[in-house]
């Protein structure tokens, strides 16, 4: 594990045990998390071009992941000293292996598509 592994764990959120199934249950109950991930993980990191990018997302809900998102580490929220404000959203080091790992469910999904054609 990565000294910036390390400190990614250390201020995430203490969730008793089973952390990381947890963590999934949480994000994976919603059906934007996919787009969510992806939109950011290309580089798309503000909140209304977000908005934009994904088709069907209410404001409500993509507020609701950003920030669940954040306070599971997935992502690092940027504030600038700006006028209008200005946020940005970007994937930390373990958002980026939870990206990784849900290109391995798509992988398996794919898979299990060309089996049954």
């Amino acid at each position: 594990m990565s000294p910036s592994d390390k400190k990614t764990l250390a201020v995430m959120p203490k969730l008793k045990s089973r952390r990381v199934e947890m963590l999934l249950e949480d994000v994976l109950g919603c059906r934007w998390t996919i787009s969510v991930l992806g939109a950011v993980a290309r580089g798309i990191r503000r909140p209304g071009e977000l908005e934009r990018h994904i088709d069907g997302i209410s404001a409500k809900v993509l507020s609701d992941r950003l920030r669940l998102f954040t306070r599971a580490g997935l992502f690092e929220r940027s504030q600038f000293p700006e006028i209008p404000p200005r946020v940005e959203y970007r994937l930390t080091p373990f958002g980026k292996k939870f990206v990784n790992l849900l290109k391995e469910v798509e992988k398996l999904q794919a898979e299990l598509n060309d089996l049954h054609k």
